[in-house]
């Protein structure tokens, strides 16, 4: 028996080294990896200047606490504020922490202006922002709250897309709107730029927060820095994590002067998070993101892999159905068990993602090349095939 608790239901497979958008068991197998640790691996697995970074830091320093100045903290927030809405950051160690701290800091907002008991959130089905107790009411799935008790109050579930629903659950105690641009978990459903767009326009006349969950959308994954680009509209608050520590543990808090003035010394903390080893990771991924033409290829890249998936479902109709999302966030929706044909690509030596609503996602490393997009499609077609016999068995190579 395992000492580790069961709470995953866990492939046999382990995996010793990577090498970009390849990874590797002790056996020496190689598998494409178009699944990127759950959209964490942004730069790929032993990217130079994020390994030479990390070596540096752990050279020097991993720990000191936030009791003390961390120079790379610094470094960071303003790098993430100059390129994007915020003024303000705070750091912590993981998606839901970000979530977390967000919703803490518009409540703390809210309260601030004298609206204390405005702390009610409006979030979206299909969710998903993370497994703490807050974070699991949040999303609202049963999956997620059953058997661990008394749902924590204060969330207000509604249609995702639907502005009508919105307005009517906005009420004396609503404090804040949270959404993902694109619910990654939820299946790669898009909220659709029209509809942030109206959300701006509602909150900014309740005088409410917004929020967005960039945690899976950010750093790159859809061709800009952060997802909320594309809509022309700007969040009060943004969660950032996944791909800002390319493989590190790292999460984030962006915000308005407007907002964040209402922490004060005290009122939010950690103790690892902001270590300078994350930030030594996070500030070398940005080196990279940031650099003149990556993102412009990370678009391209982006339109060719759409372009070929669209040409398999088209040959594969009766396999794979619509082909959705932005950038190097896709989501095919299988007309067979999402884990079936999950399953038939990693006997093709392709991994991928699971997600909601049927749907199996496609979430390469930003570093993705040309070649390696061709293989991926390559195995896909041969997964597909393979599943027109029957499905996989363990085993079947």
């Amino acid at each position: 028996m395992s000492a580790i608790l069961p709470t995953y239901a866990r492939s046999d497979l382990a995996f010793e080294r990577g090498e970009g958008v390849f990874i590797y068991t002790a056996a020496g197998e190689r598998y494409l990896d178009f699944g990127a640790g759950v959209a964490v691996s942004s730069l790929g697995h032993g990217h130079p200047h994020l390994v030479a970074a990390l070596r540096e830091q752990a050279g020097k320093l991993l720990h000191t606490s936030n009791i003390y100045s961390i120079p790379g903290q610094e470094t960071l927030a303003e790098r993430l504020c100059a390129n994007s809405f915020a003024d303000m950051a705070f750091f912590c160690n993981s998606g839901a922490e970000a979530l977390e701290g967000s919703v803490k800091v518009a409540r703390r907002y809210q309260s601030y202006i004298g609206k204390p008991e405005r702390y009610r959130v409006i979030t979206f089905e299909g969710a998903f922002h993370g497994r703490t107790l807050a974070m699991i009411a949040a999303g609202n799935q049963e999956k997620h709250l059953a058997g661990f008790g008394p749902k924590v109050d204060g969330f207000d579930q509604v249609p995702l897309g639907d502005v009508e629903a919105v307005k009517a659950a906005i009420g004396p105690e609503t404090a804040a709107i949270l959404i993902e641009p694109i619910q990654g978990e939820g299946g790669v459903r898009h909220a659709t730029w029209p509809f942030l767009r109206e959300l701006r326009a509602i909150a900014d006349e309740n005088e409410l927060v917004l929020i967005f969950d960039e945690v899976q959308t950010g750093m790159g994954r859809t061709g800009k820095l952060f997802a909320y680009e594309w809509a022309g509209v700007e969040p009060d608050i943004m969660a950032l994590a996944k791909g800002l520590g390319g493989g590190f543990p790292i999460g984030a808090v962006l915000t308005t002067a407007e907002i964040g003035v209402a922490m004060t010394a005290g009122s939010h903390g950690t103790t690892f998070g902001g270590n300078p080893m994350a930030m030594a990771a996070a500030n070398a991924v940005l080196d990279i993101v940031l650099a003149n033409g990556f993102l412009d290829e990370v678009k391209r890249k982006a339109l060719l892999l759409k372009q070929r998936l669209a040409e398999i479902a088209d040959t594969n109709h009766d396999i794979i159905g619509e082909v959705r999302g932005e950038g190097l966030l896709i989501g095919l929706q299988s007309k067979v068990p999402n884990t079936q044909l999950a399953d038939a690509l990693q006997h093709q030596r392709l991994l991928t993602i699971a997600a909601g609503d049927n749907v199996v996602r496609l979430l390469p490393p930003l570093i993705v090349s040309e070649a390696e997009i061709n293989e991926a499609c390559e195995k896909i077609n041969s997964a597909c095939a393979s599943l027109r016999v029957g499905p996989q068995t363990e085993g079947q190579a």
